[in-house]
């Protein structure tokens, strides 16, 4: 049997519900030891700790080694993937159920915010939530809007480190074509 590629390895490790939420908490809340997971997701360490070794396997996780004894404390990685042409169609459901568990997990975060946008201060408000900006660009237009808005991401990353008042704050990129692949517009509902 083939050893499987590290897209193919990433996505068989992340197609569990329970590991795309602990790297999803990871990714956006910081280090956490399998303890503080297991209470935010609502989980049994037992299981939180076995399903952050098969992402560490994977490599989409680590132990930052900052941790005393069995109290180990988890950091996502950022994992640069080659490109391995194109996708099997396991990798391709995977990927497709990773895609839609994401948007689920996007819709109950906006959703919280709406809920709670009036509880914060009027900055806040004005600020945070949801846009679309249209552009009309080419397949090579879009590659550089992409590269910039991931400059930008990464320049902000830690801008706030220390500041009174700095709150985090999650950006949701979704590039998506108006018109079909064809160029046809969609019916829209």
């Amino acid at each position: 049997m083939p050893t499987p590629s590290p897209r193919a390895k990433s996505l068989r490790t992340l197609a569990h519900p329970l590991r795309s939420r602990l790297l999803g908490q990871l990714r956006v809340h910081g280090p956490a030891t399998a303890s503080d997971l297991a209470r935010t997701l609502g989980t049994n360490t037992g299981a939180t700790s076995y399903h952050l070794r098969r992402l560490e396997e994977s490599g989409l996780v680590a132990d930052d080694g900052s941790g005393t004894g069995r109290r180990r404390v988890w950091v996502a990685q950022v994992v640069e993937q080659a490109d391995e042409g194109p996708a099997t169609p396991d990798e391709h459901a995977a990927e497709l159920w990773l895609q839609r568990d994401y948007v689920e997990y996007f819709a109950t975060r906006a959703d919280r915010w709406a809920t709670e946008r009036q509880e914060w201060p009027q900055g806040w408000q004005q600020n945070c939530g949801l846009e679309d900006h249209p552009v009309l660009v080419t397949t090579e237009q879009l590659s550089a809007l992409a590269a910039e808005l991931s400059e930008v991401f990464e320049r902000y990353r830690r801008v706030g480190a220390g500041s009174p008042g700095a709150r985090r704050v999650t950006a949701y990129t979704a590039l998506l074509p108006v018109d079909g692949p064809s160029g046809q517009t969609p019916a829209t509902r």
